[in-house]
């Protein structure tokens, strides 16, 4: 019987006892490693329960890997990523091998984006759990697709690279490299997905990891860690930890400087794919020095607060006309909606249309929830914007328009409408911010 009362109050009355104890037969089913705990725990002779401690396990978590293993079902829709992620480390601690490989799998085709905007979480629960072979599979997966949209005169096919194409993706991806554990992929992985691309390893790394594979007895017994990883919080290239805003947290700078540097389909760029963090960290091509050694940092410079400045569209223009890459906030009245748009050309106040392909306008429904979220690029460019003296900003043809405290959206220039009704609303506040 597994029994925390020596660690927490989980269990209160008889009731819970008995349902813990109903599952617990099911538990010895399904997991090698209690079957292990319960050989080496015996119980003694005046107990009712066996003692199990498991305290890199939260007691809520647990419940939730009972109703699995009890029910064979979890529906992971109503969790948290970051539960997902705890309840994927409980599950390799207790030795679930099929609840792990289904959470990886659920993680890599449902969760990227989250992943992205928390590489070091998944990099602790990819690199600490040998268990986890599908996640470090996704990770060197997108190491090699960010190098080829960084380069993309590259062939698709690495057996159709030259000497030149392959130095070329090795310079790109030399600073990723060092935070890939190679050691922990199978065989076949490490034959499908690595070794077409050997030549743009290290000469030791690869000598190593051949030894490794062609005698696996030969591998390192320990959990080989990049040594590298210690320096990723270090690496701030993105400083937007203390962005000076009453609306937005860092969590949507990062995804809204993300969503800036990858490109538009318009641009024939796959906006599918998806890229961790850390190497985030080295694809904003208007941050990124071409010195691999160095890099510059980037921030959201606050121009103008609503509050502050005042909602009226001639103080609009008196501070923001003529300033280019901006990102406007909004935070809409009575609500926890948030509009927002990016803007990489200079507003004016000239009563004309502007060119670009690079704007795009968002929302998010819940300002406490970045994952829900619509956003929608430009796909007619010759109206991207529109700098009315007589309305603040006007991205489209009033696919988000604001003027004096009140905007609407209505689709027209976009992709697709950011918000469900198209009627007036009044603006809490909005500030407006220059990626510099």
């Amino acid at each position: 019987m597994v029994n925390y009362l020596d660690e927490v109050e989980l269990l209160q009355n008889l009731s819970q006892n008995f349902w813990m104890k109903m599952n617990i037969m099911i538990l010895l089913l399904k997991s090698e490693m209690t079957l292990t705990i319960l050989s080496t725990n015996k119980k003694k002779d005046d107990e009712v329960f066996i003692h199990i401690k498991l305290p890199n396990i939260l007691p809520e978590i647990f419940q939730i890997i009972l109703r699995y293993i009890y029910s064979g079902t979890l529906s992971l829709n109503e969790y948290e990523t970051s539960d997902i992620i705890k309840i994927l480390i409980a599950a390799n601690e207790l030795s679930l091998q099929e609840l792990i490989n289904f959470l990886q799998s659920f993680l890599i085709e449902n969760k990227s984006e989250w992943m992205e905007l928390n590489f070091n979480d998944i990099y602790q629960a990819i690199f600490e759990n040998n268990s986890f072979s599908e996640l470090q599979d996704y990770l060197w997966e997108h190491v090699v697709k960010w190098g080829h949209t960084q380069n993309p005169e590259l062939p698709s096919d690495p057996t159709n690279f030259s000497k030149e194409d392959f130095n070329t993706l090795k310079n790109s991806l030399q600073r990723c490299i060092p935070f890939i554990n190679f050691y922990n992929l199978t065989s076949e992985e490490f034959s499908d997905n690595v070794l077409p691309y050997k030549k743009i390893l290290p000469k030791e790394l690869y000598k190593d990891l051949l030894k490794s594979y062609l005698k696996p007895n030969n591998r390192p017994i320990k959990n080989t860690e990049p040594n590298i990883i210690k320096d990723v919080e270090n690496v701030n290239v993105i400083n937007t930890k203390n962005i000076d805003s009453k609306i937005i947290t860092s969590q949507h700078a990062e995804l809204i400087l993300k969503w800036i540097n990858v490109k538009s389909s318009n641009d024939s760029y796959d906006s599918s794919i998806s890229f961790t963090s850390l190497f985030s960290k080295f694809i904003y091509n208007d941050i990124k020095d071409k010195d691999t050694s160095s890099t510059v940092k980037t921030s959201f410079k606050l121009l103008f607060r609503g509050t502050r400045d005042g909602f009226t569209t001639e103080k609009f223009h008196e501070i923001c006309d003529d300033q280019s890459h901006t990102i406007t906030i909004i935070k809409v009245k009575n609500s926890n909606e948030i509009l927002g748009g990016y803007n990489p050309i200079a507003w004016k106040s000239d009563d004309r249309y502007r060119y670009t392909k690079k704007s795009f306008i968002f929302s998010f429904k819940d300002n406490n929830n970045i994952e829900n979220h619509i956003l929608s690029r430009v796909n007619n460019e010759k109206f991207a914007t529109f700098n009315s003296f007589l309305s603040g900003l006007n991205f489209g043809n009033s696919d988000l328009t604001l003027y004096n405290g009140r905007g609407n959206c209505i689709k027209y220039s976009y992709e697709k409408s950011i918000r469900k009704t198209t009627g007036l609303f009044s603006v809490e506040e909005y500030e407006v911010f220059q990626i510099i």
